[in-house]
């Protein structure tokens, strides 16, 4: 389905407003009208049972103009009647930006079906409808496999500004796929072009929308067994054996938050190789395939971009702490926790840039 023009998207985002109070009385509010704040037109002003209700439409919900709205939205606030309340529509609302929506308190509602509105005297809350707009195949995105190159090198310094043909001779693809990378990060409001080159707008944001696109079953996951005491244990001698057979590799997710943090006790070791493991590192290691009650994932990734920023920690190769968090989504145990503790001790200024 295609996202409807501005008039017709105001429009059904009333209606859905209307239908959520369960009325049809909705009247625009003369009172308010239509106002320019900070260069922005503010879409509509509704009056629904006492309360007035401030519109504004974005034509995406994606993560960085959703975090965009919300502050217009908040400096629009000022030059209106108190009793005012902003509310955001959008055609989807990814789980990110709900995230960021709910942060703000700021109320919203999409036309896939999805809503949160918070006000005095209403609490309404219907989520987890599917993006009625989304396009058949799966579309570009600016996180793909290679294009995420891009953004890793981005968060591996996210204060500094990066020139694309930079960018470009650093994670090893040419500078038309950059551009057109970048293009769909500027577009979204998730990096910003500045004197001296390409920077994450706000790189918290960037992480949390690449975030909510990864999937760590798009790599290749070799799931199985290795008789060990415990996870640490398990990934010292996975490394060990490893590196005599000469084969490059990186923990992540649990164990390399482990290595990272020394927080969260986990059993199952994941790490990731260049290749498929030959029969004879199987072998070595004592790996015995086997997805039921898996210890240890030798994984392949879907592209080498993963390996960038390895430091080794307790002689172990590990992935960038970004490159971990990720990966930490999808994982069990205690894998949110995990991943709460590497952004608050790692990636701390990420949020506060």
């Amino acid at each position: 389905m295609k996202i409807p023009r501005e008039t017709l998207a105001i429009q059904q985002a009333a209606e859905r407003l209307a239908d959520i109070f369960g009325t049809s009385e909705l009247a625009e509010d003369s009172k308010l009208g239509v106002r320019t704040i900070d260069s922005q037109m503010w879409d509509a002003a509704f009056s629904i049972r006492g309360h007035c209700f401030v519109l504004q439409w974005k034509r995406s919900g994606s993560l960085g103009l959703v975090a965009d709205a919300i502050r217009q939205l908040r400096m629009a606030q000022s030059s209106f009647p108190h009793e005012a309340i902003p509310l955001l529509a959008v055609p989807y609302m990814g789980e990110a930006a709900q995230k960021r929506c709910a942060q703000a308190e700021l109320p919203w509602l999409d036309l896939s079906g999805n809503a949160r509105i918070v006000v005095p005297g209403i609490f309404y809350q219907n989520l987890g409808h599917p993006n009625r707009f989304r396009r058949p195949g799966r579309p570009e995105s600016a996180f793909g496999p290679k294009g995420s190159r891009i953004t890793r090198r981005l968060l591996m310094e996210p204060s500094k500004a990066v020139r694309q043909h930079v960018i470009a001779s650093s994670t090893g693809l040419n500078e038309g796929h950059v551009s057109r990378v970048v293009g769909k990060l500027l577009e979204a409001g998730l990096v910003a072009r500045e004197a001296d080159g390409i920077r994450a707008a706000d790189p918290g944001m960037l992480l949390d929308a690449w975030r909510e696109e990864y999937r760590f079953d798009r790599h290749d996951v070799i799931r199985g067994h290795i008789s060990a005491g415990g996870g640490e244990s398990l990934t010292h001698s996975i490394a060990k054996i490893l590196s005599k057979a000469d084969a490059p590799h990186a923990a992540t997710a649990l164990a390399a938050a482990w290595l990272w943090t020394r927080h969260a006790g986990f059993r199952l070791s994941t790490v990731y190789l260049t290749s498929h493991p030959s029969a004879g590192i199987k072998e070595a290691l004592g790996f015995r395939e086997e997805p039921r009650g898996a210890n240890t994932w030798l994984v392949v990734p879907n592209d080498e971009g993963v390996f960038d920023g390895v430091k080794f920690v307790d002689s172990i190769p590990c992935v960038h702490p970004v490159q971990a968090y990720l990966d930490l989504k999808d994982h069990p145990e205690r894998a949110t926790e995990a991943a709460a503790e590497i952004r608050r001790r790692l990636l701390r200024g990420y949020d506060g840039l």
